[in-house]
């Protein structure tokens, strides 16, 4: 534990940030879920103290996520009641642990490079396209929402048109003064060794939301912020009502077939979402450090079981929260345990307080953070990789950003596979002819994938041509390529082609090509 404590001083700094992004995501979340608002805190406080202490994750941060909205929504309307659903998500955790077990973490080293880096890119312009109304104070849509389509009939755009006609001058006023300071510290502050070095341009950028709408109030009423357009928490009176707040899961309904549906569904997308998110974080970790999978689904699995104990939403690694820790200058895992138990604190003894900030405040935050992960660079460096690179990066982004997270995820996968196949067309069989004479060589890896292009090549071998097929250098030729090149063989005589078979020495005995049948 004591190594975490030598980047405390990176770490509780970024810790503040991340808490003060959480906070209205954990709420949001849950009211779009159809929850009641502190399941979602008490997901955010597993995820950060239980799921930040145990995962293998230096820089990941767990909590309730959008990408569950639709399957919690859906789970809860079908189960008809909120102690029922608990007990699904509780099971769920088992289900996570069990694929733990099986080694299923290393499904998330089958997603593209490409793909993991459109998710990036994707997730910074969520942020920004999705936080602007917010900024400017049109909080019709819930905090944390990362879909196209949304509830109230509107998508991203028109969200953004609505928004333009229906702003509030005093969120403007504070969005944009927000957005200035962040701006400021990144360039001049944050570089210099003085105190302002551990003191965070957001928790400045909440002190003076909050004291712009306090001066609102004093002199400019018809500037202040509504309620609605501040963080909502629930008040707990004091510590013996707020047991009250917990919920325990309905075990007597553990026959129920739809609880284990539920569940499963739970434990499969939970567990993409996790391996996807700590894919990507450890990416933007400039230690470049891994994050052992099979451990995190365990882990994950771990927290549901205990988040559905005690009322809570489902828990996953949250990218949206895991960029922001990044971005704010993490360290280690100090800061995701700390963002825990700042939102511990907070809620149980001074939620008056948080419900002073401002949601245009926090929006700034999470569209500066978006601006550092959607940058032209990285798309410029893509294109600059070839096609093979930037289609599919290019793919996730838009996938991403007109459905959701994993149906863009596996377009991104899909379309990455598509070059991947294409890539080896070309590369597994090379061609090369001079005057009658020709060249077929087999290299890497040649699949049932190559028949068709293998076949038409051998077809198009002209009459009394000269043949070499060379599998030297291919690593793996399947059955049905051999069964091909022998078909050849059998009557190319017919053509009066000679042909030459050029065969490793070490691999004599692996692939059975029988003898050209010899010319007449």
């Amino acid at each position: 534990m004591r190594k975490y404590f030598q980047t405390a001083g990176s770490d509780l700094p970024a810790s503040l940030v991340v808490f003060l992004v959480a906070l209205p995501l954990c709420l949001g979340i849950a009211l779009g879920s159809g929850a009641p608002l502190f399941s979602g805190i008490i997901a955010g406080i597993v995820g950060g103290i239980l799921v930040g202490s145990l995962s293998g994750s230096a820089l990941s941060v767990s909590g309730p996520a959008a990408g569950l909205i639709v399957v919690v929504a859906n789970g809860i309307l079908k189960l008809q009641a909120y102690d029922v659903f608990l007990l699904a998500v509780v099971i769920a955790g088992v289900f996570q642990i069990i694929l733990g077990y099986a080694k299923a973490g290393v499904l998330g080293d089958f997603v593209p490079n490409s793909v993991i880096k459109g998710l990036l890119a994707a997730i910074g312009l969520i942020l920004i396209l999705k936080q602007l109304p917010h900024l400017i104070g049109y909080d019709a849509d819930f905090e944390g929402d990362e879909t196209f389509s949304q509830a109230d009939a509107n998508n991203t755009f028109t969200e953004l048109l609505q928004a333009g006609q229906l702003y509030t001058g005093g969120a403007v006023i504070i969005g944009l003064v927000s957005l200035a300071i962040l701006i400021i510290w990144e360039k001049k502050v944050a570089h210099h060794k003085s105190i302002f070095h551990f003191f965070p341009g957001p928790l400045m950028v909440v002190l003076v939301g909050v004291l712009l709408n306090a001066f609102f109030k004093s002199q400019y009423p018809e500037l202040a912020l509504e309620d609605k357009h501040l963080v909502s928490l629930p008040i707990v009176s004091d510590l013996q009502n707020s047991v009250t707040l917990f919920t325990m899961p309905d075990f007597s309904k553990w026959n129920n077939p739809d609880v284990w549906i539920i569940a499963f569904t739970i434990a499969i997308v939970a567990s993409l979402e996790s391996l996807l998110s700590v894919e990507a974080i450890d990416k933007l970790d400039t230690l470049k450090r891994v994050t052992p999978t099979n451990r995190e689904l365990k882990v994950q699995g771990l927290g549901n079981i205990v988040s559905g104990m005690i009322g809570g939403l489902p828990i996953t690694a949250v990218l949206i929260r895991g960029s922001v820790n990044v971005v704010a200058g993490a360290k280690s895992k100090l800061s995701s345990i700390s963002h825990g138990v700042l939102l511990l604190v907070f809620v149980l003894f001074i939620p008056k307080l948080l419900n002073l900030i401002p949601l245009s405040s926090l929006a700034a935050i999470l569209i500066f953070t978006g601006y550092r992960l959607a940058s032209i660079k990285q798309v410029k460096e893509f294109y600059a990789k070839g096609w093979d690179q930037f289609v599919p990066f290019m793919a996730t982004i838009l996938a991403i950003l007109f459905t959701d997270l994993l149906t863009g995820i596996i377009i991104g996968i899909l379309v990455g596979l598509f070059f991947m196949l294409r890539s080896n067309f070309r590369s597994a069989v090379f061609e090369i002819s001079d005057n009658n004479n020709h060249m077929l060589r087999l290299r890497k890896d040649v699949s049932f994938l190559n028949k068709a292009i293998i076949k038409a090549k051998l077809e198009a071998i002209p009459p009394n041509a000269y043949l070499l097929i060379d599998t030297t250098r291919a690593e793996f030729i399947d059955r049905d390529i051999v069964e091909e090149i022998n078909d050849f063989l059998c009557h190319a005589h017919l053509k009066n082609i000679k042909v030459e078979m050029k065969k490793s020495p070490f691999k004599r005995n692996q692939y059975q090509f029988q003898e050209p049948t010899p010319n007449n």
